[in-house]
């Protein structure tokens, strides 16, 4: 057994050996660096001949995922075509033949079909990786700014040549010099800088910095050459693959990073960046990055290249860790150390940031993002892999065969020489004897039985394998319109590979879900505002293509109630004592007049309409607050009134979310780090609470419905139902409405522990400036800080719409409030403050006094916002499931951002427990979750310790469910100690009984921890038999070389067939690793397309790609191939058969011409139409039953089991056609003359019979006859027919052929007539009983389907039941003829997702809870939330040295309406108090 094993992992190291070692040399990554910035280079740097040592010269920026170039096109390709085993052998043969002494026809002729395979695959792996250099051209080819121009300025930094890619090398130099030239760089010695030369177009576009900004996408101001003098500095657009390190570049909103960055200077206050990270970590939460401090005065490009601004940037080595840099500044004497914060990674988007100037320190190869994806593989399909041990059969049958030949013919010829046999005359020569012609033998043999090895059969494959290519192009179920993409077969020859795959490894972000969050639902007062159905239709209807909808704005109203238009400037009253205008006057002293940013930014309060990609609408809920407008003070609705109000206060102000107005179309847009925020402000902005942006960032301008001055109120705005703008019209503005003023005077940040943030805030337009604190975060969080025994029936009511949001899937926020006195805010203002300046544990005390002011809070209600999948992902994932293909998530997104949306779309279950691990000890927490969990799984030996995963029993699915679950509160020790149980902040959103719930078990584990899992054999043994025995996993906070590395811990560790599916470029090595690679259309880029091997535009493409197209290429090519074995082996079965009858001597039974075109005319069209048309389900079907899917994900189709049965068939059909024929044609002479038959006529007879056997038994094994089948399987028949009839009748004055004139005897003979039907018949009797009885007692799935749709084509087999009815899965029946059509079981709908029943265990505290939804991510500690925190402590600080007002007496402790309502008591009963 062990010596089988190492033999299978000898075996398999040298299959999975990988060409591209040979050719793609790893590079390392280069030592530390110094990049000089307006300076030489030491003299260090240079070697005796003054060029830069090479340790000193940095990779190119051109970054290619193409295989091949000019130069190792030729010798890469044919190493790879020479790993199948066929083609090596094919070549010996061929060489053999130049022998004279072996020659059989002309050496050319041999050697021909070899070439003509070799040379058709090359065709086809050009064509396909010219595809990938016109994608890697269209990357490397984007433009950027550069600076260029100056005095006697230059990069001194040296860069590595060029690459030449195909395009490069096959474009003729005089066409690209006739468009281009290039353009040396040379730094102030005078030196060429190598790598530096770039493309100088006649024309260069270049900007300058004292010409008006405009955006991006439209610049008047830029202008040719020609017109403006180049010495001056600018800007340039290069393209990406000629950025150097040490060049000065310039990226403005929206666009790309082209390579690592270091930030000089932002055009934002304080020099803040903020970037979209979704391309390497999936989150679509937008990052802060801030400049150095020491460069944040160089902010044009006539900055950049003065000699005054020199300095240098220490970096350390090319990292893969996406998360650390260790680099430091050095101007002067002065070094200012840099950190991940103050780089802009390659792959990054620019966001809500107008420009960034910077300075490049990493480029190409050395790039975080490329350092994580890895070379492009070679792949070979599994069908592929699966026969060269076929092959190898083949060839050993051969060899037994030669040898065989070989002994006998030379035993034969010593027995016979001695008696004088005749043809053996002078046969004792040193080159021809008895012994030597045993050796000759042996070679012959191996030329006359080559055809065993079929050289037209990878040809034929290829062929197969395009058209199968062109079938998924042209398929207009996986063609999508919006975009006009079809879905495109990048790698032809791994179609066979979609039919099985066992495990799927997805992105989440915009792979499931769609990268944008949409406010759906709300509970405020305890009532459910489900939102309208047709909210996204109704904005669709006024949306462009790839546009946001937009909704017209209230016009607003002053406080003596006039309504202010477009040209009037709203004074705001200030009441930071002038620290504000001081300030915003000194940072307006402190910038250039040059500066691009001095331009007149719109004002927020301009803004006529607000934008969104779906706005909320809910009838009954602006119908409430219309009501609530004209609400009696004593009225029953008063407090649901005020509820409302609250509600989207909180909505409106709890938040750090900025606005932005388009300067030409008036339209605001929110702009914030966390989706989340963006998505809960817009609802508020939705329902007439406009967040108008704010005043030196201290002030916040809240527009609402409810006016303090509103001369409206004694003419009642229009109703819901009346009013025009629901209905997508913005021709008619809504009514006017008022503007309230907060001071922000606190933001007590979120964090993932905290799972909450609250902001205090002071209404500045009161009489009595009251404050308030506004808080939103997880449900157990808020509900356990809530005022006790007040509110307990709105709580039971919002816990209860909880469960039913989480039940749909969406993330939720609980909001909460309660109104703050002023002595008291005072005082723990200072005792905040205190608590921040602390040097002893900091953190812990700041918590501490947040918690402190986070209590007693009054409950307004809950949000529910969708994170939204992709079209038709959860049916997909529903449906793969079912095809018992597994599913894996790997993300960058956080633990609570990935796992609801996860869950929903990965593991379609109606209950699920999760097992999370994190941190360590990961090792012990993994053995916990096993001896939890799964007690019976036979992982865990008798003496506690892990069997080898070979070596776990294969016990069983039904025994396989989890044993059940001790008590978690009995003192019980695990191999990691006792579990510590503390606050981790996310180990308290999931329900009882865990471990109990029906859906089975979802492992989540988090990068950290999976590092450590990955580390060791030990580590990867047990998580990957723990991973295999739940539902899903789902991997967070994974870097791109992390996704990798779990892709091959289960291709490799199990052996199975790996997907990976991806859409940015943090998904390329994941997508790379996978057996099959599928890149997605989206908004992230074309870096996983480029480097995928299908292209497709949705994800719910995929479940059509794999169960039709998979199941149809998977059963086509294997039915194909093992029929092309069979044919052969006939063909040579016959000739085998004659060797006992001609002593052994390898001589041919048949004329040599048949045999030659017995692959190119008499058999080939059957086993093409085979791999072509044939197909066991239609389309439909296959969709409406994933099930059939576990045939090729088993392999039922194709494997050892299935060849050594179609050989058995060739050796039997040959021996029949043979011995049958012969023994009819030598007992008894066919002639009528009386004389003996000639060896060619009863070969021709052998031939005919063999043909049609052949292509008769092809036909019985293709399963849909068209038309295109009949005409493959008699085309050979009646070839065959022809070529004798014109053959023979060939005269000797033509040419000899030993033929000539046997059509006399063999169409007059009727042992001719007889021999064919019967050797026919008797050979195909076996196979055709065997699929009679196998049809009728012993039918498959598939069998039923087809009986079914052959005699009641029109029946819909799949029937919907409901969801209390459980069917089992298709059965198979005893007989046909005892089945009726409900033998077809009927499946069940989907079950919709009920997170009420889900469950998680914090394996590394124990801790088990319910989960209600809780989803919500933002930057933690970022530099914005710093900046804000800094402004407001300097605001405090300044406070602190004035007087004090005395605080109001008596103030109201809970939020009220405007005062119109009147100060006196309500009636009405507060639901926050009952």
């Amino acid at each position: 057994m062990k010596q089988s094993r190492k033999f299978a992992e000898w075996y398999n190291r040298w299959a999975d050996w990988k060409v591209e070692d040979l050719f793609s040399k790893k590079r390392e990554p280069g030592p530390r660096r110094t990049v000089y910035m307006n300076e030489n280079l030491p003299e260090d740097y240079l070697d005796a001949n003054g060029k830069v040592k090479k340790e000193h010269v940095y990779a190119t920026n051109q970054v290619i995922t193409s295989k091949y170039t000019v130069v190792t096109f030729v010798p890469r390709n044919l190493l790879e075509q020479f790993r199948r085993v066929a083609n090596v052998f094919f070549l010996f043969i061929a060489v053999l033949q130049f022998s004279p002494r072996f020659s059989t026809i002309s050496p050319g002729l041999v050697i021909l079909p070899l070439l003509i395979v070799l040379t058709i695959t090359a065709l086809k792996d050009a064509y396909e990786d010219v595809k990938r250099h016109q994608s890697d051209r269209r990357v490397n080819h984007s433009q950027v700014r550069v600076v260029a121009g100056g005095e006697g300025w230059a990069n001194p930094n040296a860069m590595e040549k060029k690459s030449k890619t195909f395009v490069r090398g096959l474009v003729p130099k005089l066409r690209r010099s006739a468009k281009s030239k290039k353009v040396k760089n040379v730094n102030p010695a005078g030196e060429e800088l190598a790598g530096v030369t770039s493309r100088h177009s006649t024309e260069p576009v270049i900007e300058h910095d004292d010409a008006p900004e405009e955006h991006h996408a439209h610049f008047p101001h830029i202008l040719p050459t020609t017109s403006r003098p180049t010495a001056k500095p600018h800007w340039k657009h290069t393209a990406w693959e000629d950025v150097s390190v040490g060049d000065f570049v310039k990226i403005v909103d929206d666009e790309s990073l082209p390579a690592d960055v270091l930030i000089c200077a932002t055009s934002e206050d304080e020099n803040v960046a903020f970037v979209e990270t979704k391309n390497l970590d999936g989150e679509t939460n937008l990052k802060s990055r801030n400049a150095v401090p020491a460069l944040t005065h160089i902010r044009s490009a006539t900055d950049c290249v003065s000699p005054h601004n020199s300095f240098r940037i220490d970096c350390d080595r090319p990292d893969t860790n996406m998360y650390r840099l260790n680099a430091a500044v050095r101007v002067g004497n002065d070094t200012f150390p840099v950190d991940m914060q103050n780089v802009l990674l390659r792959g990054t988007v620019l966001r809500n940031t107008k420009w960034v100037i910077g300075v490049v320190i990493f480029t190409g190869a050395d790039t975080r993002i490329v350092m994580n994806a890895g070379g492009t593989p070679s792949k070979r399909s599994k069908v592929e892999r699966q026969m060269n041990p076929q092959v190898f059969i083949n060839l050993l049958i051969l060899a037994l065969m030669a040898i065989a030949c070989a002994v006998v013919d030379s035993i034969l010829q010593h027995q016979d020489y001695p008696r004088g046999a005749p043809w053996l005359f002078w046969a004792n020569r040193s080159g021809d004897n008895p012994s030597i012609n045993g050796l000759i033998t042996f070679f012959f043999a191996l030329i006359t039985f080559q055809n065993i090895v079929p050289i037209s059969l990878y040809i034929s494959i290829e062929f197969v394998r395009t058209c199968q290519a062109a079938f998924i192009y042209f398929d207009s179920e996986i063609y999508y319109k919006e975009t006009d993409q079809a879905t495109i077969a990048r790698s032809w020859n791994l179609s066979d590979d979609l039919g099985q795959i066992e495990y799927i490894f997805s992105d989440k972000t915009g792979t499931l879900t769609q990268n944008s969050m949409v406010f759906r639902k709300c509970c405020i007062g305890g009532k459910i505002y489900n939102g309208d159905p047709d909210m996204d239709e109704r904005d669709a209807e006024g949306r462009e293509k790839d546009a946001s909808s937009v909704k017209a704005l209230p016009a607003l109203i002053d406080a003596q109630g006039t309504k202010l238009d477009g040209a009037q400037e709203i004074q705001m009253t200030d009441l930071s004592s002038g620290s504000s205008d001081s300030g915003r006057e000194k940072k307006q002293e402190e910038k250039p007049q040059g500066d691009s940013d001095s331009t007149d930014t719109p004002d927020p309060l301009k803004a006529k309409a607000v934008k969104a990609k779906v706005h909320f609408h809910d009838v009954d809920l602006e119908h409430d607050i219309q009501q609530s407008l004209h609400v009696e003070p004593g009225g029953p609705d008063a407090a649901h009134a005020r509820l409302l109000n609250g509600f989207f206060s909180v909505l409106a102000l709890c938040h750090t979310v900025l606005t932005s107005v388009d300067p030409h179309t008036g339209v605001i847009e929110y702009k914030a780090q966390s989706p989340d925020e963006a998505a809960l402000v817009q609802a508020a902005a939705d329902m007439g609470f406009v967040f108008r942006g704010r005043d030196s960032r201290e002030v916040m301008l809240l527009q609402t419905p409810y006016s303090s001055a509103a001369p409206s109120s004694s003419s009642p705005p229009p109703t819901a139902s009346s009013d025009p703008e629901r209905k997508g019209s913005s021709s008619t503005s809504p009514p006017p409405e008022a503007l309230e003023r907060y001071e922000l005077l606190n933001v007590l940040e979120f964090s993932s522990a905290r799972k909450r943030m609250s902001v205090v805030v002071r209404k500045m337009d009161s009489d009595d400036q009251r404050l308030f604190l506004m808080t939103k975060g997880a449900d157990n969080v808020i509900f356990e800080r809530l005022k006790k025994g007040t509110g307990d029936d709105l709580k039971k009511e919002t816990e209860k719409a909880l469960d039913d949001f989480a039940s749909e899937g969406l993330r939720t926020l609980t909001l909460a409030y309660k109104v703050i006195s002023e002595e008291y805010y005072q005082a723990w203002a200072e005792r905040y403050h205190e608590a921040t300046v602390s040097l002893d544990d900091r953190e812990e005390k700041i918590e501490a006094i947040c918690s402190e002011l986070e209590q007693d809070l009054r409950l307004l209600g809950a949000t529910a916002i969708e994170d939204r999948l992709q079209d038709g992902v959860p049916e997909t994932i529903a449906d793969l499931k079912k095809a018992g293909i597994k599913i894996w998530v790997a993300t960058g997104d956080k633990l609570e951002t990935a796992i609801a949306p996860t869950l929903l779309a990965a593991t379609r279950t109606s209950s699920s427990s999760v097992v999370e691990t994190k941190v360590d000890p990961v090792y012990d927490q993994i053995m916990y979750a096993v001896e939890e969990f799964f007690p019976e799984s036979g992982i865990i030996d008798e003496r506690g310790e892990v069997r080898d995963i070979d070596d776990v029993p294969s016990t069983p699915k039904q025994s396989m469910k989890p044993g059940p679950r001790r008590n978690s509160t009995q003192d019980e020790v695990h191999p990691g100690g006792p579990l510590r149980r503390f606050d981790t902040g996310i180990s308290s959103i999931v329900g009882s009984q865990n471990g109990e719930r029906p859906g089975g078990f979802v492992l989540v584990i988090d990068g950290p921890a999976l590092g450590v899992a990955l580390g060791d054999e030990r580590h990867k043994s047990i998580l990957l038999q723990l991973a295999m025995l739940c539902e899903g996993v789902i991997c967070c906070r994974v870097s791109p070389l992390q996704k990798a590395l779990i892709v091959r811990l289960v291709k490799d560790g199990l052996g199975t067939m790996t997907l990976a599916i991806g859409d940015g470029a943090n998904d390329v090595s994941m997508i790379q690793a996978a057996d099959v690679g599928v890149g997605i259309s989206g908004e992230e880029g074309l870096q996983a397309v480029n480097s995928s091997d299908y292209a497709i535009a949705q994800f719910r493409f995929l479940k059509r790609l794999l169960l039709v197209h998979g199941h149809w290429s998977y059963y086509r090519n294997g039915n194909m191939i093992l029929n092309f074995f069979y044919k052969n082996i006939v063909c040579i079965g016959v000739l085998w058969w004659f060797q006992i009858y001609c002593a052994w001597s390898s001589t041919y039974v048949l004329e040599y011409t048949y045999l030659l075109f017995w692959n190119s005319f008499w058999t080939i069209a059957p086993v093409i139409a085979i791999g072509l048309f044939d197909r066991l389900a239609d389309d439909h079907d296959l969709m409406a039953f994933p099930e059939l899917y576990r045939f090729g994900r088993e392999g039922r189709w194709f494997g050892m089991k299935v060849f050594g049965i179609f050989m058995f068939d060739g050796v039997f059909q040959s021996a029949i056609v043979f011995f049958l024929i012969l023994y009819t044609y030598v007992t008894v002479s066919s002639r009528a003359d009386g004389w003996s038959v000639s060896i060619y006529e009863l070969s021709t007879t052998m031939v005919f019979a063999a043909v049609f056997t052949a292509n008769f038994f092809n036909g019985l094994n293709t399963n849909t006859w068209t038309a295109w089948v009949f005409f493959a399987v008699f085309l050979g028949d009646v070839l065959v027919w022809l070529y004798t009839v014109v053959y023979n009748s060939i005269s000797p004055g033509w040419f000899v052929t030993p033929v000539y004139g046997n059509n006399h005897f063999l169409f007059r003979s009727p042992y001719f007539w007889f021999c064919l039907p019967l050797t026919i018949f008797i050979s195909l009797l076996p196979r055709y009983l065997y699929k009679a009885y196998r049809m009728g007692y012993r039918a498959d799935d598939i069998d039923i389907i087809r009986y079914v749709r052959k005699f009641n084509p029109g029946v819909e087999l799949r029937q919907e039941a409901s969801e209390e009815m459980v069917y089992p899965p298709l059965r198979r029946p005893e007989s046909v003829a005892t089945r009726s059509m409900r033998s077809v079981s009927s499946l069940p709908v989907r079950p919709s997702g009920d997170f009420r029943s889900a469950s998680r265990t914090d394996m590394s505290t124990g801790i088990t809870s319910q989960h209600r939804g809780f989803d919500f991510s933002m930057e933690e500690r970022g530099v914005a939330i710093q900046r804000l925190q800094s402004n407001l402590s300097e605001r405090r600080m300044s406070k602190q040295h004035l007087p004090q007002s005395s605080p109001k007496k008596g103030l109201a402790q809970k939020l009220t309406l405007p005062r119109r309502f009147g100060r006196r008591k309500s009636n009405a009963k507060d639901p926050a108090e009952s």
